[in-house]
Protein backbone atom coordinates (compact mmCIF):
# COMPACT_ATOMS: atom_id res chain seq x y z
CA UNK A 1 0.00 0.00 0.00
CA UNK A 2 1.10 3.54 -0.44
CA UNK A 3 0.05 5.28 2.77
CA UNK A 4 3.58 6.65 3.17
CA UNK A 5 4.21 7.34 -0.52
CA UNK A 6 5.50 10.87 -0.78
CA UNK A 7 6.33 11.22 2.92
CA UNK A 8 9.79 12.81 2.74
CA UNK A 9 9.86 15.09 5.77
CA UNK A 10 8.71 14.81 9.36
CA UNK A 11 5.35 16.52 10.03
CA UNK A 12 6.65 17.60 13.46
CA UNK A 13 10.15 18.96 12.81
CA UNK A 14 10.57 18.87 8.99
CA UNK A 15 13.68 16.65 9.18
CA UNK A 16 14.14 13.88 6.62
CA UNK A 17 12.21 10.68 7.30
CA UNK A 18 13.53 7.15 7.08
CA UNK A 19 11.69 3.91 7.46
CA UNK A 20 10.99 0.35 6.61
CA UNK A 21 7.96 -1.44 5.22
CA UNK A 22 4.87 -0.24 7.06
CA UNK A 23 6.35 2.70 8.95
CA UNK A 24 8.30 5.95 8.73
CA UNK A 25 10.38 7.51 11.46
CA UNK A 26 12.30 10.68 12.19
CA UNK A 27 15.70 10.23 13.79
CA UNK A 28 15.79 13.92 14.79
CA UNK A 29 12.65 14.08 16.96
CA UNK A 30 11.56 10.46 17.40
CA UNK A 31 8.29 10.73 15.46
CA UNK A 32 7.09 7.33 14.20
CA UNK A 33 4.04 6.66 12.04
CA UNK A 34 2.82 3.13 11.35
CA UNK A 35 0.76 2.25 8.31
CA UNK A 36 -2.55 0.64 9.22
CA UNK A 37 -5.74 -0.55 7.59
CA UNK A 38 -8.68 1.83 7.59
CA UNK A 39 -11.69 0.37 9.45
CA UNK A 40 -14.96 0.15 7.53
CA UNK A 41 -18.35 -1.29 8.48
CA UNK A 42 -20.89 -3.01 6.25
CA UNK A 43 -24.26 -4.69 6.57
CA UNK A 44 -25.90 -7.59 4.86
CA UNK A 45 -29.44 -6.26 5.13
CA UNK A 46 -31.88 -9.18 4.90
CA UNK A 47 -35.66 -9.58 4.98
CA UNK A 48 -38.14 -12.35 5.81
CA UNK A 49 -38.21 -13.45 2.14
CA UNK A 50 -34.50 -14.41 2.37
CA UNK A 51 -33.46 -11.48 0.19
CA UNK A 52 -30.49 -9.15 0.67
CA UNK A 53 -30.41 -5.42 0.01
CA UNK A 54 -27.45 -4.22 -2.05
CA UNK A 55 -26.44 -0.75 -3.18
CA UNK A 56 -25.25 0.37 -6.61
CA UNK A 57 -22.30 2.72 -6.09
CA UNK A 58 -22.82 6.26 -7.43
CA UNK A 59 -19.14 7.25 -7.31
CA UNK A 60 -15.70 5.79 -7.93
CA UNK A 61 -14.06 3.63 -7.03
CA UNK A 62 -16.24 1.05 -8.76
CA UNK A 63 -19.11 3.39 -9.67
CA UNK A 64 -22.10 1.48 -11.05
CA UNK A 65 -21.21 -1.80 -9.34
CA UNK A 66 -23.05 -3.55 -6.50
CA UNK A 67 -21.82 -3.21 -2.93
CA UNK A 68 -23.02 -3.85 0.59
CA UNK A 69 -24.33 -0.86 2.55
CA UNK A 70 -21.81 0.81 4.84
CA UNK A 71 -18.66 2.89 4.84
CA UNK A 72 -15.62 4.11 6.73
CA UNK A 73 -15.68 4.78 10.45
CA UNK A 74 -15.04 8.28 11.72
CA UNK A 75 -12.19 8.73 14.19
CA UNK A 76 -13.16 7.33 17.61
CA UNK A 77 -16.52 6.04 16.37
CA UNK A 78 -17.77 2.70 17.70
CA UNK A 79 -18.29 0.25 14.80
CA UNK A 80 -22.01 -0.30 15.49
CA UNK A 81 -22.66 3.45 15.81
CA UNK A 82 -20.80 3.99 12.53
CA UNK A 83 -22.79 1.25 10.83
CA UNK A 84 -26.12 2.73 11.98
CA UNK A 85 -24.99 6.17 10.75
CA UNK A 86 -23.92 4.81 7.34
CA UNK A 87 -27.14 2.80 6.92
CA UNK A 88 -29.28 5.86 7.68
CA UNK A 89 -27.19 8.08 5.36
CA UNK A 90 -27.38 5.62 2.46
CA UNK A 91 -31.04 4.51 2.78
CA UNK A 92 -32.96 6.99 4.93
CA UNK A 93 -34.39 3.99 6.83
CA UNK A 94 -33.86 2.77 10.38
CA UNK A 95 -31.82 -0.41 9.94
CA UNK A 96 -30.61 -2.27 13.01
CA UNK A 97 -27.45 -4.41 12.99
CA UNK A 98 -27.74 -7.93 14.35
CA UNK A 99 -25.22 -10.77 14.38
CA UNK A 100 -21.58 -10.13 13.46
CA UNK A 101 -20.80 -12.00 10.24
CA UNK A 102 -17.07 -11.57 9.70
CA UNK A 103 -14.03 -9.48 8.82
CA UNK A 104 -12.65 -9.08 5.30
CA UNK A 105 -9.48 -7.39 4.02
CA UNK A 106 -9.33 -5.46 0.73
CA UNK A 107 -8.08 -2.24 -0.81
CA UNK A 108 -9.93 0.99 -1.60
CA UNK A 109 -8.74 2.70 -4.75
CA UNK A 110 -5.95 1.80 -7.12
CA UNK A 111 -2.25 2.41 -7.53
CA UNK A 112 0.28 3.59 -4.97
CA UNK A 113 -2.30 5.61 -3.00
CA UNK A 114 -4.68 2.66 -2.51
CA UNK A 115 -5.78 2.20 1.09
CA UNK A 116 -5.78 -1.11 2.92
CA UNK A 117 -9.25 -1.62 4.44
CA UNK A 118 -10.52 -3.86 7.24
CA UNK A 119 -14.24 -4.46 6.53
CA UNK A 120 -16.35 -5.52 9.53
CA UNK A 121 -19.70 -7.03 8.48
CA UNK A 122 -22.97 -7.53 10.37
CA UNK A 123 -26.30 -8.95 9.32
CA UNK A 124 -29.04 -6.31 9.67
CA UNK A 125 -32.79 -5.78 9.27
CA UNK A 126 -34.99 -2.81 8.41
CA UNK A 127 -36.79 -1.67 11.57
CA UNK A 128 -38.78 1.22 10.10
CA UNK A 129 -39.01 3.23 6.93
CA UNK A 130 -38.64 2.22 3.31
CA UNK A 131 -35.02 2.13 2.12
CA UNK A 132 -34.37 4.58 -0.73
CA UNK A 133 -31.03 5.44 -2.38
CA UNK A 134 -29.30 8.44 -0.83
CA UNK A 135 -25.79 9.84 -0.27
CA UNK A 136 -23.37 7.90 -2.51
CA UNK A 137 -25.89 5.23 -3.58
CA UNK A 138 -27.56 5.44 -7.02
CA UNK A 139 -29.86 2.42 -6.63
CA UNK A 140 -30.98 -0.09 -4.01
CA UNK A 141 -32.15 -3.55 -5.00
CA UNK A 142 -33.30 -6.66 -3.17
CA UNK A 143 -31.53 -9.80 -4.46
CA UNK A 144 -32.45 -13.39 -3.59
CA UNK A 145 -29.77 -14.47 -1.15
CA UNK A 146 -28.84 -17.44 -3.34
CA UNK A 147 -28.64 -15.27 -6.50
CA UNK A 148 -26.07 -12.53 -5.81
CA UNK A 149 -24.74 -10.32 -8.60
CA UNK A 150 -21.96 -11.86 -10.69
CA UNK A 151 -18.35 -11.14 -9.66
CA UNK A 152 -18.09 -8.72 -12.62
CA UNK A 153 -21.05 -6.76 -11.23
CA UNK A 154 -19.63 -6.47 -7.69
CA UNK A 155 -17.54 -3.64 -6.32
CA UNK A 156 -14.37 -4.75 -4.53
CA UNK A 157 -12.93 -8.25 -4.24
CA UNK A 158 -14.12 -8.70 -0.66
CA UNK A 159 -17.76 -8.15 -1.69
CA UNK A 160 -17.53 -10.95 -4.26
CA UNK A 161 -15.82 -13.24 -1.74
CA UNK A 162 -18.42 -12.43 0.91
CA UNK A 163 -21.52 -12.77 -1.29
CA UNK A 164 -20.38 -16.02 -2.90
CA UNK A 165 -19.65 -17.57 0.51
CA UNK A 166 -23.14 -16.99 1.92
CA UNK A 167 -24.97 -20.13 3.05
Amino acid sequence: MGVHTGWLHCPRCASELSGAEGRVECVACGFVHYAHSAPAVSALVVDDANRMLLARRAHDPDAGLWDTLGGFLEEGEHPLDGLRRELLEETGADIEPGEFVGAYMDTYGDGPQATSVLNLVWEARVVSGEPAPADDVSELRWFPRDEPPTPEECAFRWVTTFLTSLP
